[in-house]
Formats: structure tokens, C-alpha cells, sequence
């Protein structure tokens, strides 16, 4: 009988850029969005597929997406990370869920 692993989970910081899409809860005038996510995943690929998945429940319309490593990658390259921020992130691995901590809609400039 094989024993239960310990979960192998950790939590990526990813930056999903999204394009427009009918029923999407952007403001009207907004060509697009990039959303700050804190995804939970073996590794980064399953997190990115589990983000995609959800936005696109969600009706948004994801076309790229930027990774920012685990936490510890993070604070290796020298990002600060604030007690908000670990908050997000341990709730995403508590609840083995993407958490979709910012939206910044873009306009166009003219």
C-alpha cells in the first residue's frame, strides 16, 4: 500500500493579459485587462492551464500569460512581497484555487 504524499502544491504569481469579450465585467471603454492571479499547481504549466480554465468560465478572454515563479523565486529575484500579498497566496494553496487579486483594465490613448 502506498502512503499519501505530502502535496507537492505551491503557489505562482502569473499576470494575465485578456483581450475583450461580450459579458466580461470590463468598463466599457476598455480594450482589455491585465490580471494579477495567484494560482496553486504542481507546477507552473498546471497553474497557467487552471487560470486559463477558470477566466475563460468567467467570460473573459485570456491571450497571454506572464509567470512570476513561487513565492521564493520571487523573493530570490528581489521582489517584496507584502502581508496581503502572502495572505492571497497562502489562501490560493489552502484552497487549492486562483485568486485574482488585481484587475487593470487598458485604454486605448487616442
Amino acid at each position: 500500500m502506498a502512503s499519501k504524499k505530502p502535496s507537492r502544491q505551491q503557489v505562482y504569481t502569473l499576470v494575465v493579459e485578456v483581450g475583450r469579450k461580450a459579458g466580461d465585467g470590463l468598463p466599457d471603454e476598455a480594450t482589455g485587462a491585465a490580471l494579477m492571479c495567484y494560482a496553486s499547481g504542481v507546477d507552473e504549466s498546471e497553474a497557467v492551464r487552471e487560470t486559463v480554465a477558470i477566466l475563460k468560465q468567467a467570460d473573459l478572454a485570456p491571450l497571454d500569460v506572464t509567470g512570476y515563479g513561487t513565492e521564493e523565486e520571487r523573493r530570490a529575484q528581489g521582489h517584496e512581497i507584502d502581508e496581503e500579498e502572502q495572505a492571497l497566496m497562502a489562501r490560493a494553496l489552502e484552497e487549492n484555487s486562483v485568486i485574482v487579486a488585481q484587475i487593470t483594465p487598458f485604454f486605448d490613448e487616442g
